[in-house]
């Protein structure tokens, strides 16, 4: 199934949802993105950091992975 079949298909679902499943629904979808958002900024800052490996300025695994959390900040 294409991407726009499962999106009709999602959004022939939706009306038979209560409220209560659709907040759930789009707190779900919200959570996605943002898990989405964070794989791929860590994908970008690993492959950058792979092109020069003297940039990497974490003295640990912990210090990246709270640079990681905190989006880059």
């Amino acid at each position: 199934m294409n991407n726009t079949a499962q999106i009709d298909n999602i959004n022939e679902m939706l009306p038979n949802l209560s409220e209560y499943a659709l907040t759930e629904a789009s707190d779900f979808i919200a959570f996605l993105i943002e898990k989405e958002q964070k794989h791929k900024m860590f994908v970008k800052e690993t492959l950058e950091s792979e092109k020069d490996p003297d940039e990497v300025k974490f003295s640990s695994a912990k210090e990246a992975m709270e640079f990681i959390r905190n989006d880059g900040e």
